[in-house]
């Protein structure tokens, strides 16, 4: 089944929705959840997206989440998605406000969460073959020295927060 994925206008306003096929298929712009992971010792969850992805496929990223469904607010839309992905649940996502990102693959809003979980993670086998905490210095020199490796809307999207908490010290 297609999902109906909500459509988003420049001013980041909902402006309708359109199946998910037609969006990828004329790179509308549309809304997603960003979802950075840490554990209590500040360090980032890193993982690899399937190979069978429709966007960035095989590439390593340090946010989970997806597209805003029609009808949906971006906040549950982040909770669904992180469980969805890496079984993280019943945490409280902290807020960071929104940032646009557009290119050649995608053009979206994104909804940025962060949240902190120690319990066990768990792949949903369709979007994640592989993942592991890394300390923040090791994500920011990743970023820096083998950008190709990550997704570049994570990169856009994330790169400052991530060098500022870098930082603060975590």
């Amino acid at each position: 089944m297609d999902e109906q994925v909500a459509l988003y206008d420049d001013e980041g306003r909902v402006s309708g929705s359109v199946p998910r096929s037609m969006m990828r298929s004329r790179n509308l712009r549309h809304a997603a959840s960003s979802v950075v992971v840490r554990d209590p010792s500040g360090r980032v969850y890193l993982h690899r997206r399937t190979t069978t992805k429709d966007v960035y496929p095989g590439l390593l990223d340090f946010a989970a989440g997806g597209v805003v469904l029609a009808g949906e607010d971006p906040a549950d839309g982040a909770v669904r998605e992180v469980e969805e992905e890496l079984g993280v649940h019943g945490v409280p996502l902290v807020d960071l406000g929104v940032a646009d990102y557009a290119d050649d693959a995608t053009r979206y809003r994104a909804f940025r969460y962060t949240v902190t979980w120690d319990g066990p993670v768990r792949w949903q086998p369709e979007e994640v073959s592989w993942g592991a905490w890394v300390d923040l210095a090791e994500l920011v020199r990743l970023l820096d020295e083998e950008t190709g490796t990550v997704v570049p809307d994570s990169i856009a999207v994330w790169g400052a927060t991530l060098r500022e908490w870098l930082g603060d010290g975590g």
